[in-house]
């Protein structure tokens, strides 16, 4: 697991977190995102430590997308996208017009506007990680962080997720972290690459990371080789 970390991440960049399996990727985002305590060091958000965040302010500042599955419930899309509003309703929960429009904002941006009506059981892996990204949208964050968002989805659905928070950074200025091991599609769309290796962390935008050479070695070159004109990952052929 890599130690030593130093990172600063600017104000709205998609930052992709790439590295083998096992490797602290999602470590990483459980820290930065108070899930659980760092193992040393410090975290800042906003200048200010995360210790000192209570969790409703948190809950202002950073919004979280995992991977796991929804307990069953007869939730319609709607709700589940209100439910990013919590940290701003009142005792019972009334919903204000103000946190109607960023509702309506949030389905708007994610263009699930005809899906809003149906459970959310009812929806594919696809459609159900664009209702996810809605409700962090609507939790109205400067930051969201997001645990492999395309584990589960074939590759169109792919990369539509990788266009739609690229598309998300571009137009409201959010900071989007997530984790993936999509390494070509990474290097396509994201700003700003944070690649673990086994002995160090790298950071920087995908064009400096090539021309550093530090995908070279992510892979055992037996399988694949990382070339660097087309800026992929091609599998090895014998």
């Amino acid at each position: 697991m890599a130690n030593n970390i130093d990172i600063t991440i600017e104000k709205g960049k998609l930052v992709t977190v790439l590295g083998k399996n096992g490797i602290g990727k999602s470590t990483l985002l459980r820290t930065i995102s108070k899930v659980q305590e760092p193992l040393r060091g410090k975290i800042y958000i906003n200048h200010k430590n995360l210790k000192k965040y209570s969790n409703k302010e948190l809950s202002t500042s950073l919004s979280l997308v995992l991977t796991e599955r929804l307990p069953e419930s007869q939730i319609t899309v709607f709700e589940l996208v209100a439910l990013g509003r919590q940290p701003y309703t009142n005792w019972i929960d009334t919903i204000s017009e103000a946190d109607l429009e960023k509702i309506n904002w949030a389905i708007t941006q994610t263009e699930i506007e005809h899906l809003k009506d149906k459970f959310f059981y009812e929806l594919s892996d696809g459609q159900l990680q664009r209702v996810l990204i809605a409700r962090a949208l609507a939790q109205d964050t400067d930051l969201i962080i997001l645990d492999e968002p395309t584990a589960h989805l074939d590759l169109h659905h792919t990369i539509k997720i990788f266009s739609l928070l690229k598309k998300l950074v571009d137009e409201t200025s959010k900071t989007i972290i997530m984790s993936s091991h999509e390494v070509n599609l990474c290097i396509q769309f994201a700003d700003e690459v944070i690649l673990f290796t086994d002995d160090k962390v790298y950071t920087g935008t995908p064009d400096y990371l090539i021309e550093k050479n530090t995908f070279d070695d992510l892979f055992p070159k037996d399988i694949v080789n990382f070339n660097r004109n087309l800026q992929q990952f091609i599998i090895r052929k014998n």
